[in-house]
């Protein structure tokens, strides 16, 4: 460990272990190397290549809402950057600190679980691992049907600081939909406690407002979710489509029908071929799934079937899905990529609305066909008015230099046909430093009014600086 006096922040760091003990307060290059990477592809690379653009210069380990609160009335008296940090899985680099100063561990703030069964939520610390909640929950007949691929690499708090959705979302909603009531601890250190109520005419929701915030206006501590009972029946089938036209016209009069599948997923050609391995597949591929009261998820899937089926959809039975429910946790392909000299891989997940949907995908298709060996997309996460749309590449350069300007290249492209297309430059995956360039652009007349907000609420810019368009691109 460097000697403490010629630490660049050796004052703060002594208040801070003063005021939280030792024990907690770390500043060994271990744990601010590891604080310096998240799983963003572009930071994998920099990690192979011994980079660490973005490094702290201390790591609090917090144990509790006391020492959230300490940490950030001492960075507010010293005027020293303090960015949050969960179990480092963002794939868009929002945990790394721009500027430095204190990475603010939150992955040891747990708590036992809090079920009220009365109003089917449950309460924890913002620490919680996603998959040990929702373990707790399988054992009392409970689920929180929230299911990021990063279930259990992700906390409940990251959840809510990056507004991240789940595999299940087109029943269920995301996390805005799944979140009852929250507490906040403000950039002076004051607490917050938001929600909790059904519903409110008295202003706005305030706890919207830290929902996909990056930990740029408050750090989320403590969160009430919604909870659901295990369902009684589950169907799921597969379909072969024509194209993508009629994929994206299935799933669009599905949705406007006021239909709620918990699962549709739409591979175009490319992707069904790794969506479905073991059944190669004519065309793309429409994953669809209903749960619930038996009479009503077997009314639903019929309605549903009929509507594909007048589509062209012909069907592959439930196989397909089968498998791919047990293995949708699993980031293997990419992470076998990304381990190879010069391997790079990418998932970039943007939305539209279904009159603009296709012809961004199609856009996407052709500019980001010369950047990577495969270029492959789906359609998920469906509302009345769009979906989003996730584009993954696959690719090898001769060494990892190359990999990181090809990677840098992707999002360059990537995000400019987007925003050529009025489009969503993150479904859900947030902006991190992956998409700060385009933040301002994307949000136009109203990147002023989140502005407004972070001067108000974190004057001195200490939070999570350098993310949602707050600071210098990269």
């Amino acid at each position: 460990m460097p000697n403490p006096s010629s630490h660049p922040l050796s004052p703060v760091t002594d208040a801070l272990r003063r005021s939280l003990g030792p024990d907690a307060v770390r500043t060994g290059d271990a744990d601010l190397d590891a604080r310096s990477h998240d799983t963003w592809p572009v930071a994998t690379v920099w990690a192979k290549l011994g980079r660490h653009p973005y490094r702290p210069d201390v790591v609090v380990l917090a144990r509790g809402l006391s020492d959230v609160v300490e940490t950030l009335r001492i960075a507010a008296a010293t005027g020293t950057p303090v960015t949050a940090w969960g179990l480092g899985s963002s794939v868009t680099g929002q945990p790394l600190p721009v500027r430095g100063g204190i990475v603010l561990d939150l992955s040891g703030h747990v708590t036992e679980p809090e079920l009220n069964e009365t109003d089917r939520t449950v309460t924890v610390a913002a620490g919680v691992r996603g998959s040990d909640l929702e373990a707790w929950l399988n054992e009392r007949g409970r689920s929180l049907n929230h299911f990021p691929q990063s279930l259990g690499r992700s906390t409940v708090g990251g959840w809510v600081a990056t507004r991240a959705t789940g595999q299940f979302s087109s029943r269920y909603g995301g996390i805005e939909q799944l979140l009852v009531g929250c507490q906040v601890v403000l950039a002076d250190g004051n607490v917050a406690d938001l929600g909790q109520r059904p519903r409110s005419a008295t202003g706005p929701d305030l706890k919207q407002l830290f929902i996909g915030s990056e930990g740029t206006l408050g750090i989320v501590t403590r969160v009430t979710l919604k909870v659901y009972a295990l369902p009684q029946h589950r169907i799921v089938e597969a379909f072969t489509m024509p194209d993508v036209e009629s994929g994206l016209a299935a799933m669009r009069h599905i949705s406007q029908a006021g239909l709620r599948p918990f699962l549709v997923r739409f591979y175009d050609r490319d992707e069904a071929a790794h969506a479905v391995p073991d059944m190669p597949a004519a065309g793309p591929v429409l994953f669809l799934g209903h749960e619930g009261m038996i009479d009503i998820a077997v009314a639903e899937h019929a309605a549903a079937t009929t509507i594909v089926e007048s589509l062209g959809g012909t069907t592959m039975g439930a196989a397909p899905v089968n498998a791919w429910l047990d293995r949708r946790f699993d980031f293997s392909t990419v992470e076998r990529l990304l381990a190879e000299p010069g391997g790079y891989a990418e998932t970039i997940e943007v939305a539209n609305v279904w009159s603009r949907l296709g012809p961004m995908y199609a856009e996407l298709k052709h500019e980001l066909a010369p950047l990577a060996g495969e270029v492959l997309g789906h359609f998920s996460h469906v509302y009345e008015q769009g979906s989003s749309l996730y584009v993954i590449l696959l690719g090898r350069a001769p060494d990892d230099e190359n990999a990181l300007s090809r990677l840098q290249e992707i999002w360059a492209r990537a995000m400019k046909v987007v925003v050529a297309h009025d489009g969503e430059i993150s479904h859900h995956h947030g902006g991190g430093l992956a998409r700060q360039a385009w933040v301002e652009e994307s949000l136009g007349t109203g990147f002023p009014v989140l502005r407004m907000l972070k001067d108000s609420l974190d004057p001195a810019q200490l939070l999570n600086p350098g993310k949602l368009g707050f600071g210098p691109r990269p």
